[in-house]
């Protein structure tokens, strides 16, 4: 990259503007993937399974395979041409949902798993411009719940286009038009983010490619932790899947229907919350310390999951209360895995290395439980009402989540007296 296009700041003004340039990034890469979910392709089967749930299940799979493939590549993923990287895994994913609308159905559900396999790559490419800073607690954090308010965003921008008389095939390739521009401006932005600095190195420690023994190590020296956070990070991946792709369902069965901004209207607030609790973690210098509060937020957050959603069972919360805490519990639980857990794990244990391993990590396993969910739920012909599995499962979700959040703090506060 030119370093003559850098750009040029102190330190909190570099921070501000690599957050707001890879949130706006990654909200315009969201519009390729999720806008299909507001179709509820009502009628439709592929032999007796529901036409949109195989959709949903073959996006997944792509992703499943970027995921488990990402812990390579992402980890050895070198700091120069990202954005070409970008731009070619975008442009796949977007003639995807192209051939998706050419193509009649169910023929067409193979483009799902093309579309959602180089999506599936991209949160690393993004997270590699803003990892290892003294700043990277409120990047991460902005660049995090960019996929909150861009899920109803898109969302939203798909319910408008089927207002418009588009149809429901043709939603995905058409919201990925309304992005296609910004998208390019904002990779441009990106690409003047500068390298961390001494300082940033010397607090979080120099991030680098990843060799197959270096990942190895890694996980040796940390496996009860890491399998932990595998299973927290799990948990949050099924049930923030379910209530992202069956949200649409999920109204529509309470009777919320034809209400585009109803998405928005519950993600925007989830987002400002989750902004500005693990955007404060960067005033905590201590790295350990801020690592065991990311444990509070998860252990927080699976308990407003669970006690809404049972005070909801109860009627005694509205639908779009409902709705907006159960959602910003699971967000407390899921995005600091995210943005600050493993990059504050890299700098209290001094290691060097990469969050990109981390997260995909956690992530390959995470979307392997919510394929294997939906796919139980296909073989065995369970008949769902979304709302009632939904509650119900997040309620027994909450109580496991806190347990092993628990011991999850237990085991890193032990680790590290043993350092």
């Amino acid at each position: 990259m030119n370093t003559k296009s850098v750009f040029k700041g102190s330190p909190i003004q570099i921070g501000i503007y690599a957050a707001v340039a890879a949130f706006l990034t990654y909200t315009m890469i969201f519009g390729f993937r999720k806008s299909f979910t507001v179709c509820t392709f009502d009628g439709m089967t592929v032999g007796s399974l529901s036409y949109k749930t195989v959709l949903v299940l073959s996006q997944m799979m792509g992703y499943l395979m970027a995921k488990f493939y990402g812990i390579k590549f992402i980890s050895e993923l070198k700091r120069f041409g990202r954005n070409k990287i970008i731009l070619l895994l975008v442009g796949i994913a977007w003639m995807a949902w192209l051939c998706f609308a050419l193509i009649p159905a169910p023929y067409n559900i193979i483009f799902l798993f093309i579309n959602g396999f180089p999506l599936g790559m991209l949160w690393g490419v993004v997270f590699s411009y803003v990892e290892g800073r003294r700043s990277t607690d409120f990047i991460g954090a902005a660049l995090a719940v960019s996929f909150i308010f861009s899920s109803g965003f898109v969302k939203s921008v798909g319910g408008w286009l089927i207002q418009l008389g588009v149809t429901e095939f043709w939603v995905p390739f058409c919201t990925g038009l309304v992005f296609a521009l910004p998208l390019l401006l904002f990779i441009y932005l990106m690409e003047r983010i500068p390298a961390p600095d001494a300082e940033d190195e010397a607090a979080r420690m120099n991030r680098t490619p990843m060799s197959a023994e270096q990942r190895k190590a890694f996980v040796r020296s940390f496996l009860p932790g890491i399998i932990a956070c595998i299973f927290i990070y799990g948990f949050a991946t099924i049930f923030r899947d379910i209530r992202d792709n069956f949200s649409a369902d999920m109204w529509k069965e309470m009777g919320y229907l034809n209400q585009p901004a109803i998405f928005s209207k519950t993600e925007t607030p989830i987002t400002l919350v989750i902004l500005a609790l693990i955007g404060s973690m960067v005033i905590i210098k201590n790295s350990f310390k801020a690592l065991m509060i990311a444990h509070l937020f998860i252990a927080i957050g699976f308990i407003i999951a669970g006690v809404s959603t049972y005070l909801f069972t109860l009627g005694m919360v509205a639908p779009i209360w409902w709705m907006t805490l159960v959602g910003l519990g699971l967000y407390m639980v899921y995005i600091p895995f995210n943005s600050v857990f493993f990059e504050r794990m890299i700098a209290a244990f001094r290691f060097t290395g990469n969050v990109g391993f981390l997260i995909y990590l956690a992530d390959s396993f995470g979307y392997l439980g919510s394929v294997s969910v939906l796919l139980s739920k296909e073989i065995f012909k369970v008949q769902l009402n979304w709302v009632q599995f939904f509650s119900n499962s997040v309620m027994i979700l909450s109580v496991v989540g806190v347990a092993i959040t628990v011991y999850a703090a237990w085991y890193f506060y032990q680790k590290k007296k043993a350092v």
